[in-house]
Order: structure tokens, then sequence, then C-alpha cells
């Protein structure tokens, strides 16, 4: 698999692809949607050699996917359940993509779990984490064999005990007094939205057709008569260039709906009903789940440890992300628009007072330098009548919601890839037989070839006057696609400098993200092609001129556009902030809804001026 780029004529020529379709030369598969589990059917047809669209009505993984806690595990937490099947798929795939499909974006981090209770806690505790090893350990053999499992690099370590000392030697920050000891074990962690943008690469790079900011507004029906659903097949959708504003049809044989919290919305459209009717057997609801970043130095620790505790309502987290903390989470029942959701000041005080209760010293929202909010898409009971056309697990369900049109929804971040194969083998059973999905045993681009890469950073750091630390950071972002990224360098010297006020990040990388990672708009550079909006007090405010006069001209940004960038992403943080000072979810999503104006397409906003805050 040669990697493609993803840029603005990529984009054209996917469009262009799809005007191309007809109800006698249909895609194969058309799939709705661009967060992981879409990005990841897209990925999994694409191995079957099936010609496969993606379209997505904002960026790659601009919802859920990109505002997750971060991690690759198994769920301590279903234990409790006793959900072993769960956890041991979980971890199976945890450990698939540490050794085999993703390398470079996934690495085994540490936890210590504290106790308070010297002899219940540590036998309690220790007995969970006991068997959470053996069934990873399970997985890995069964996979990969015994000796794989017991040598394997990228394996994550068995847990052990800490003493007292030994907590306050790996973790000083936490209480010394309430904390006796502490259990470690490891799970990984991952850029979220880098892997979303790698699935989507690697499915584009097979051949299949990517379209951000490309709005399904529309379902073509092929005949008027309901099939055993009660619903016309389905021979494709309508789709809303946001880009341009031109409405296209897009013709498919199959089209998978992945939705996540928008699935509901989208069989609104597929059902032609209204808001507030009734709608079909599979229902979605939102579930919010914020993080707030504080400085590093703010937390005392060793390198590369976190912590994990549980609270009345979730899990609370903190967790290492190069030069600042992430920690969370919540779990909320979310009823306003999904398209804003936002933490406000109840969740950040929620998450500090919970924090604050394990730390030996107390965090403030002075200390507070970023936020995110994201909504879990939470199943609720398939209808009895549905029951013979879905396939449901303990966390993700795949449905034929009419002929032609199957949804997939539910599951986590870490259980992508069945979910994706589930949704795909539901979608062509009829279809196209004898078609294997091939994502066990194929890594994501930046995968093949990484450990070479590895090999060479020290040569790396001194060919480009880089530290160990920086080589790792851009190994640990793009694998063996740091070729790709030193060649830009290679070309003009300046952009292997630091963007001033940019955390670390280099110039080229953004020049990469414009001209091979397809984000088209200012708030995609700064947040999930990097992630400053979260790292820095600013938001990236300080970074922006500069940002903005790197990528420019491969986005052919004349000066109107520059402006209106800047001003749009401005007007978004600023959003933000104001939401992080409301009470409620309401008040925070209209806080938030003020700036959802200045950050659609240009095409799309009427009067942009005024729409700008």
């Amino acid at each position: 698999m040669k990697p493609q780029p993803m840029n603005p004529a990529t984009r054209a020529a996917a469009l262009d692809a799809f005007q191309a379709t007809t109800a006698e030369k249909p895609l194969d598969v058309l799939v709705i949607g661009g967060g992981v589990v879409g990005a990841a059917a897209a990925f999994d047809a694409a191995t079957r050699g099936l010609s496969v669209g993606l379209v997505e009505a904002r960026d790659l993984s601009q919802g859920t996917s990109s505002r997750s806690s971060k991690l690759i595990h198994g769920g301590l937490r279903y234990l409790q359940m006793l959900d072993f099947k769960l956890v041991a798929e979980a971890l199976r795939e945890r450990n698939l993509l540490l050794t085999k499909t993703a390398p470079h974006l996934v690495r085994p981090l540490p936890f210590v779990f504290p106790f308070e209770k010297r002899i219940f806690d540590r036998a309690f505790i220790g007995s969970g984490v006991s068997l959470y090893d053996s069934l990873s350990f399970g997985s890995s053999a069964l996979h990969s064999g015994l000796r794989s499992a017991i040598t394997s690099s990228g394996r994550v370590p068995f847990h052990r005990h800490l003493t007292r000392k030994g907590l306050q030697e790996r973790f000083p920050a936490l209480d010394k007094e309430k904390f006796l000891g502490a259990l470690e074990y490891s799970d990984a962690q991952v850029d979220d939205a880098r892997l979303v943008l790698s699935l989507a690469r690697s499915a584009h790079s097979l051949g299949a057709h990517i379209a951000t900011r490309t709005e399904v507004v529309d379902y073509l029906h092929t005949s008027e008569d309901a099939g055993e659903e009660g619903m016309p097949p389905v021979g494709g959708v309508v789709v809303l260039d946001r880009e341009t504003g031109e409405r296209i049809e897009v013709h498919a044989q199959q089209t998978i709906m992945a939705a996540g919290v928008w699935t509901g919305h989208q069989q609104q459209l597929a059902y032609g009903q209204q808001p507030g009717e009734d709608g079909p057997a599979l229902r979605v609801l939102a579930s919010k789940g914020i993080h707030i970043t504080v400085p590093r130095e703010r937390i005392p620790a060793q390198d590369h440890v976190g912590v994990i505790t549980q609270t009345e309502k979730s899990v609370l987290f903190i967790i290492p992300m190069g030069h600042y903390w992430s920690i969370g989470t919540t779990d909320t029942a979310w009823h306003e628009p999904v398209d804003a959701a936002a933490p406000n000041a109840a969740d950040i005080d929620y998450v500090l007072d919970h924090v604050n209760a394990v730390l030996e010293s107390d965090l403030t929202t002075e200390d507070v330098i970023g936020t995110w909010a994201g909504l879990r898409p939470l199943l609720q009971p398939v209808d009895a009548d549905a029951a013979s056309s879905s396939k449901v697990s303990r966390e993700h369900t795949v449905m034929r919601l009419a002929p032609g049109l199957s949804a997939v929804a539910g599951g986590k971040l870490t259980t992508y890839r069945p979910m994706a194969e589930d949704a795909v083998d539901f979608a062509i059973a009829e279809s196209f037989k004898d078609r294997d999905s091939l994502t066990e045993s194929l890594p994501l681009i930046g995968g093949q070839g990484f450990g070479e890469w590895v090999e060479r950073s020290s040569q790396v750091a001194a060919d480009y006057g880089w530290s160990q630390d920086t080589v790792d950071r851009l190994l640990g972002r793009y694998g063996s696609l740091l070729g790709e990224l030193l060649a830009l360098i290679d070309e003009d010297s300046s952009l292997g400098s630091e963007v001033s006020g940019g955390a670390g990040y280099l110039r080229a990388e953004y020049v990469y993200a414009a001209r091979f990672e397809g984000a088209y708009h200012l708030e995609d550079f700064l947040e999930r092609r990097t992630r400053l909006f979260h790292e820095v007090a600013d938001r990236g405010l300080g970074a922006m001129d500069e940002v903005v006069d790197l990528v420019a001209e491969d986005l052919g940004w004349d000066t109107e556009r520059v402006d209106y960038e800047k001003r749009a992403y401005t007007s978004y943080v600023e959003a933000h902030r104001a939401a992080e000072q409301t009470r409620t979810d309401a008040e925070a999503a209209e806080a938030l809804s003020r700036a959802l104006p200045a950050v659609q397409e240009l095409a799309t906003t009427e009067e942009p001026d005024e729409a700008v805050s």
C-alpha cells in the first residue's frame, strides 16, 4: 500500500468520482461519517477490493472521535460487570494495534491505581488486574502465538504492586497521607484524531474516495415499494458540498451509516421524518464526557505514568500528554444539539474537585489551559421487530434500515476495527460474497517500516539538529511517513524550525497537513492535525498568523479568505471560553452555537461579515 496524500485536489477528484456514479454504475460501498468507525469501515471495504466512498459533513474526527480520553484499553470497569468477552476483545485489539497495525500511533502507558485500604484494596483491585493481565496474555497468545505474547516488545508489561514509598516515588503528586500504596498496570494511549486520519488516508491509498465538508442532505430511493424494514430500497445519497454549495447525487449499491450521535438525524432524513417524530428501531443517545488540560509542571510525577481512580459517576484519569496533563472524565446525559457540545463551569469544577481529592496540592481554574467535550453514542434497546435485521453486541449494533442501507452505532475507540468489519460484513453479505477483510493483518500507513525509522532516530536527530524527544514525537505522529515530512524540510530548511508559540510543533507539520492530510480550515490545523487548541493557554491564537502564512498558498486562500479564517477561528476560541464560564449544558451550547456560523464554509454562509463575531 503506497501512501497517497489527501488535499483539495484529491477532494475535488472524489467529488468528480461521486458525480460520475449512476444507478447503473454505482459505488460498491458508500460510508457516511468520518469518525473512527466510518474511516475504519472505508478502509475495511477498500481492503476487500471494493469501490468505496466516504463523506463527512465536517472534518475527519471532528465529532466524538477527536474528543475521547485518547486511550486504547480493555476497560477495567467491564470486569466489574463480569463482561469477560468484551474485555478480552478490547485487549486483543489493543495488542494488535501495539504490535502490528498501528505501532507508531499507539504506545503503552502505565497507570497507578492508588488505594486507601491496605489489605482489602490490594487484594480486590489486585485480583481484578490479575484477571485483566490474564485476558491480555490470552488474547496475545491466541493472536500471535505464546512466544510472541511473552517476548514482543510491543506487549504491555504485567502489573506490579507498589508500597506507599514506591507510590510516592512513582507519582509524588498524589496525597501521601491518603494513599497507602498502589497497583501499577499498563494500557495504551493514542492521538485519536491522528488514528482517524491514518485510517482515512489508508483507505484513500487503497482507492477510496474521501470527501470532507460534504454533508448528506437526502437519500436516493430506487423504488417506492417498502422492503421488510418498512422503508423503500436506498441506492445512495444526495450530498451538499459545503465548500461550493453544489448538490451531488452519489449512487451506491450499499450505504453504511456510521454517524455516531448524529445517527438519529440521518435516520430521519432517510425515513423522510420531521424532527420530533418517532424514529426507527436504532436509537442512539448522547452522554457527555469532558477533559481539562493543565501544564505538566503542576503535577509532579515520573516520566510517562498516569493515574486512574473511580468516582461515583465515572472514572478519573490523569494522563500524561507531552508537556501537559489531560484530566477527566464525566458521564452526564446530553440533551442539547449534538453539534454544540462543550464543557461548562460546573463540569470543570467537578473534574477539579475530584482530581484535588487525590493530589497533594490543589489545582484551580487558573491552571486550566484547555478543555474538550465529547459525546458518547449510547445505544438504546433494539425494537423486537428489528431484531431479525440486526447484529447486536454488548457495545455496538449493526442494523439494516432498508435494502441497501445499514447502520452501525455504539462501541468505543479501542474496538473500532471489529465494529467496522462487522458493519461491512453485514452490508455486503448478499452483494459481495467471499470478500474477506484484511484489516487484521494490514498496517495503517506509517506503520509498515516503523521499526527501521526508530533505529534511525538518533541519526535523524543529528542530521536535522533536533533533540531526541522531538524525533520521538514526530515518529509517534507520522511513523514511517516521517520521510515525507523530512522531504519538505530538505526543500526548505526554514520548515524545520518551530512555530512561534506553537508548543514545539514544526513549521513543516502545518505545510504537511495542508498538502497530505486533508486540512482545509484553520480550525482543522489547530485543533485536530495539531492540538494547540488544548495545549496552550491562548488556544493557538498566538501561532495563528504564522500558521496561516504557511498554508494559505497551498490552499489557495486569498486576502479575503485569510481574514475570514482568522476571524472565524478567533470567534471559535472566544465561544469556547464563554461556554466554560456558563453553569449548564443549555447555556454552554448556546454560547458555542454563536461561533458555528464563523466556522461554516464561505459557500454556505450568507453574510460572513455579520456572521463572524
